[in-house]
């Protein structure tokens, strides 16, 4: 996904070390060094901050009153990082992911490929606010379609096997939200599933491409590539008052065809945006 902002950078006409100097850090999968990693980049003096998820612009907007921040997250509005969407004030813009509104829609999908789904395990990590507000989207779908929810909750790299050990006999399908260390360790949540034989729903379709059931949601790739242009933007001089906060218009179901049949699923042609073979 970075290295997409990346290309929009350089389809913007900047080039890395030349014209342009990027400053990365990673977390890997280490929420709590998000306020050391964000208080580093403000001592550098940075001209921008692009925080990658909600955690990072909280720390980084709590860091700093003055630097401009791009952020691509969840319910900026409700988290407090902007007043509202079309006027964000402060100093954090960006886009909106929309997970919130996206959990309800996931668990009906679910459904429809599961016709006789009654309880889904939810991948969430209990440190990440956004996934309180989540959870409650899906409590309320799930009541809507008559699905019983079991929480396996997830801090760190450690967590997984125990929690997948916990769903299996019990759950008949998962649905992963976004956030570390589940998209850090997407390969090994991805794996597990497969081991286990759950069918799961994911955030984005990298997890599809990657061998992963089916997702969900909007394509984050674009979503990277646009925060490029508002680095550029921001630049050039544009004022964070006239750079409103910016929604996904479009959103994909992605299935992969060859994880949908080793669990011995069949998947109606015209259910997906994208089948993957």
């Amino acid at each position: 996904m970075f290295e997409a902002f990346r290309q929009g950078l350089r389809e913007l006409g900047y080039t890395e070390w030349q014209t342009i100097t990027l400053e990365v850090r990673w977390l890997e999968g280490r929420l709590e060094r998000i306020p050391e990693l964000v208080a580093e980049l403000v001592r550098l003096k940075v001209d921008v901050v692009v925080a990658t998820n909600s955690l990072a612009a909280q720390a980084a907007k709590k860091a700093t009153g003055t630097i401009p921040i791009v952020m691509i997250g969840s319910d900026p509005v409700g988290q407090g990082l902007v007043a509202s969407l079309s006027h964000p004030a402060g100093n954090v813009t960006g886009l909106n992911v929309f997970n919130e509104v996206l959990s309800g829609k996931r668990l009906q999908l679910l459904k429809e490929l599961l016709p006789g789904l009654a309880r889904v395990a939810v991948l969430r990590n209990p440190t990440v606010a956004i996934h309180a507000i989540l959870w409650q989207e899906t409590e309320a779908a799930a009541r809507k379609l008559g699905v019983a929810l079991q929480p396996l909750e997830v801090r760190g790299v450690d967590d997984f096997e125990a929690v997948f050990a916990a769903a299996l006999g019990n759950a008949q399908a998962l649905i992963a939200f976004d956030a570390a260390p589940i998209i850090t360790y997407r390969a090994r949540v991805m794996a597990l599933a497969a081991s286990h034989r759950i069918p799961a729903m994911y955030p984005y379709r990298g997890f599809p491409e990657d061998g992963g059931l089916m997702s969900y949601g909007p394509n984050v790739v674009v979503l990277f590539r646009r925060a490029a242009t508002f680095v550029d933007m921001i630049l050039k001089g544009a004022k964070l008052a006239d750079l409103p906060v910016e929604q996904p218009t479009k959103f994909e179901l992605v299935i992969n065809h060859k994880t949908a049949k080793a669990l011995g699923l069949e998947v109606p042609p015209a259910q997906a945006d994208e089948v993957i073979e």
